[in-house]
């Protein structure tokens, strides 16, 4: 919780005001942030200077493991993230690729589990990760990547959490996560769950021991109608103590993620926040 802290008031006293394009805001913003989160010691990365929504982040994450692009499936599963990106942004309304409602295109689990091969066919990045690690290899090349600039246009948003390397010492495995942008009072509460859960999940379906995940944001900003919220609120709140992830030990494989697996698989306990915070969204 502190280096979240930290990261905000980096912002807010070093940051630089920049034009963001798509959305059509200004962003306080600073270059190149790196987090670490302590999974082996299972300290549960929420931001409790406000109310997290941890299940709608983790149902994100199953989403994206199950390679969905339907934001209506995404939904289903928990969380409505989806629902605003896929139906509201004009440049993808008019976008010739997009299939209708709910569509959000080839964009995250959709790469990461159905990556187009040139000469046809499709690479399942995650699956290949799966197999390896299960069989304790790690050829310095586990790596999953939903960063497809071939495949920009058809989809409704670039990923922005882009790029996932596990890495295995011995018996202990480690992930470095990539992301080129973070909405921080929004975004950030997102990715860092997921960046947690997502070595948790790993770790036990691979039979391996979780290390230390390692969160690497080049650009992270606040945007300008969320800045008062941050300093004036946000900011001016005790953190409390980090909480506890507990995962159903029943979940044992890829399958079991594909298929039968729920947000009521996932439990926190020993979470305390202060109230919600109600930052404004860009799509």
């Amino acid at each position: 919780m502190k280096q979240y802290l930290d990261l905000c008031r980096r912002i807010v006293e070093e940051g630089v005001w920049i034009e963001n394009e798509r959305t059509g805001k200004r962003c306080l913003t600073v270059i190149n942030a790196d987090l670490e989160y302590n999974v082996a010691g299972n300290e549960f990365p929420l931001v409790t200077t406000r109310k997290s929504y941890w299940k709608a982040a983790i149902a994100e994450l199953l989403g994206y493991i199950r390679g969905l692009s339907d934001a209506a499936e995404f939904k289903k599963l928990g969380t409505p993230t989806w629902m605003a990106n896929a139906n509201e942004n004009q440049a993808w309304l008019n976008n010739p690729h997009r299939k209708g409602e709910n569509d959000m295109g080839r964009v995250y689990g959709v790469q990461g589990r159905r990556w187009s091969k040139p000469q046809g066919g499709v690479v399942d990045q995650l699956g290949k990760i799966v197999d390896d690690l299960s069989q304790g290899v790690d050829d310095r090349g586990e790596i999953l990547s939903f960063y497809n600039p071939g495949e920009f246009e058809l989809g409704c948003l670039r990923p922005c959490m882009h790029t996932h390397t596990f890495s295995l010492l011995g018996d202990t495995l480690y992930l470095t996560s990539y992301q080129r942008s973070c909405d921080v009072p929004l975004g950030q509460n997102f990715n860092q769950v997921q960046v947690f859960t997502f070595l948790a999940l790993m770790a036990q379906i691979t039979g391996h021991k979780p290390g230390t995940a390692y969160h690497k944001i080049v650009n992270a900003h606040i945007y300008e109608d969320q800045l008062e919220l941050m300093k004036e609120v946000q900011l001016q709140r005790q953190p409390y103590a980090s909480p506890q992830l507990h995962i159903n030990p029943d979940i044992k494989s890829l399958k079991d993620l594909e298929t039968w697996v729920t947000l009521d698989d996932f439990e926190v306990t020993g979470y305390q926040c202060h109230d919600p915070i109600a930052y404004p969204f860009s799509v």
